[in-house]
């Protein structure tokens, strides 16, 4: 009987040790992944609070005339050196912008569609204009590419 017994303790002991083996190895496991997604994730929402800096930044460049940027040369040079350091930083952090191009198929996954209108010699689905890129943080979607859209031309 103490034999018996003695096979049982041990059996159980056995079975909490690989119990408790196979719970740390998961919590290590758990703890790496945590770890990888804060390093690549965590700053997504500064992240995505620095998108209409860019987005200012690049309007502001775009809307400055031929004469505005003779007569404003060094104010230029500086939102430019800006932008420049802007792009820099989203790369150095894995953000990358979704730029699509006019012609372009629509995709649900990176375009957010703000209209739809029907243009002639396009298809339906055809980026017919992009109002804002968007942009990935490594792998997941930051923001959606902000785009009209071509419908069946009517």
């Amino acid at each position: 009987m103490a034999r018996l017994l003695n096979h049982a303790v041990a059996f159980t002991q056995a079975i909490l040790w690989t119990y408790t083996a196979t719970n740390l190895r998961d919590a290590r496991k758990r703890g790496d992944r945590d770890r990888r997604e804060a390093e690549n994730y965590g700053g997504s929402r500064l992240a995505r609070d620095l998108l209409p800096v860019y987005d200012n930044l690049k309007r502001g460049l775009e809307a400055a005339t031929d004469d505005q940027r003779e007569v404003s040369a060094a104010l230029i040079e500086g939102v430019e050196l800006t932008m420049r350091e802007v792009v820099n930083v989203f790369k150095k952090h894995g953000i990358e912008a979704i730029s699509p191009e006019i012609g372009e198929r629509f995709d649900p996954q990176n375009h957010e569609a703000m209209f739809e209108a029907p243009v002639p010699g396009t298809k339906a689905g055809d980026i017919i204009q992009v109002m804002t890129e968007g942009f990935m943080l490594h792998d997941r979607l930051l923001r959606p590419a902000q785009v009209g859209v071509s419908s069946t031309p009517g």
